[in-house]
């Protein structure tokens, strides 16, 4: 049984959410919830089988072996019922990483790449990074629920429209996307002949079914991890998911260019270990973030003119709705530094994400509720 209520303190690390703190928000006395990593502990399993393999004291050069990445399939397998081969996974640092494989493999400069904001950040910045042009097809936000807008995604659709990145489950909405609606959108993009990219590793951390893209269709990219499913970011491995044997020639083209190799021996070991043994962790951990939500779902009930807040569907994050408090995202993002709190600024998400925070909530229950003391003072000083 997994104790996720012990405060762990991350501040003697080199852990970003801390280091970055006087960056970001000017001050190091925040509660830090806004990179998406856990305050929680990483698979004991996982770290008993680091333990053990740094016993050995060489660290050299190793290959990915063959059953991690069969690990890795069985998982896939047993929980979503798709039939994957290790031929069709390249192995990668990072799922931006992968992103921006993707846009040198399947565009060229000048090329159109659509975007639905709001979303998270280096979806845009790749495509800039890139020199492509970048196509904003904005979520609908109806009573609180995000939908895509496929009206609006079709009319931006031009000759020059190669790839679409998609965010499945959504960060920072927390949709988990319904088979009816992919169907939809696969249905639009193969019209045209657009290429998605859908960004999948959230997948495991959802509270409803999730259908991952590539089980509608082999003529997508996925990519996919162990670093959020497991809070094993710092591990920098994950994985690409190619059954397409036309792009999966064009992808490996630019991939072998980079030479990324097949991440460290540690990585290897970390990610094999966790989808071979991490079923009871991820499972407690599912049972564990909700009643973090549910916490925020009853101080928004407390002060419904001030925020709106539903759980999401998918992911340990709270996308917050402040725009009641008819303030300016300068002022709410210094109200909320001066309550002791280091969230994500909307706005940094795109269109869309004017008057929204994103809060990280894979705290312990204690510490989500001292956040939420400081988020009370803060509404109380913003009531009408």
């Amino acid at each position: 049984m997994q104790n996720f209520d012990t405060i762990i303190d991350r501040s003697t690390t080199n852990a970003e959410k801390y280091t970055k703190r006087q960056k970001l928000f000017g001050t190091d006395d925040v509660l830090p919830m806004w990179v998406a990593d856990m305050d929680l502990p990483s698979p004991a399993c996982v770290i008993d089988a680091l333990h053990n393999r740094l016993k050995h004291p060489i660290l050299g050069y190793e290959e990915m072996p063959s059953s991690a990445l069969s690990a890795q399939i069985a998982w896939i397998q047993e929980h979503y019922d798709i039939t994957v081969e290790s031929k069709d996974i390249f192995v990668s640092p990072s799922v931006v990483t992968s992103m921006n494989i993707a846009i040198e493999a399947f565009s060229e400069m000048g090329d159109e790449i659509i975007v639905q904001p709001p979303i998270y950040p280096p979806f845009m910045h790749s495509v800039k990074h890139h020199n492509r042009v970048l196509v904003l097809n904005p979520l609908k936000n109806v009573e609180g629920q995000y939908q895509m807008d496929l009206e609006d995604l079709e009319s931006k659709i031009t000759p020059k429209t190669k790839i679409l990145l998609l965010c499945s489950p959504h960060n920072p909405t927390g949709r988990v996307w319904s088979q009816n609606e992919l169907e939809t959108l696969l249905a639009i993009t193969q019209k045209h002949n657009i290429v998605i990219v859908s960004d999948e590793v959230h997948s495991d951390l959802v509270y409803k079914p999730h259908t991952p893209l590539y089980k509608l269709s082999q003529n997508v990219v996925a990519l996919q991890g162990v670093g959020k499913s497991f809070n094993l970011s710092g591990m920098a491995i994950s994985t690409v998911i190619i059954q397409n044997q036309t792009l999966k020639e064009q992808f490996e083209k630019v991939y072998q260019q980079f030479h990324l190799g097949e991440g460290n021996c540690l990585s290897q070991l970390a990610f094999e270990v966790a989808y071979q043994e991490g079923k009871e962790w991820l499972e407690e951990l599912l049972k564990y973030i909700p009643k973090n939500f549910k916490l925020l779902e009853a101080l928004a009930q407390k002060y419904p003119n001030q925020m709106q807040f539903k759980q999401p569907d998918g992911t340990y994050l709270a996308w917050i709705d402040f725009r009641g408090l008819g303030i300016s995202d300068k002022a709410l993002e210094r109200g909320l530094i001066e309550h002791g709190l280091g969230l994500s600024l909307g706005r940094s998400f795109g269109k869309g994400g004017r008057g929204f925070m994103r809060m990280n909530c894979a705290v312990p229950h204690s510490v989500m509720q001292e956040a939420l003391k400081r988020l009370e003072a803060f509404l109380f000083e913003n009531l009408d």
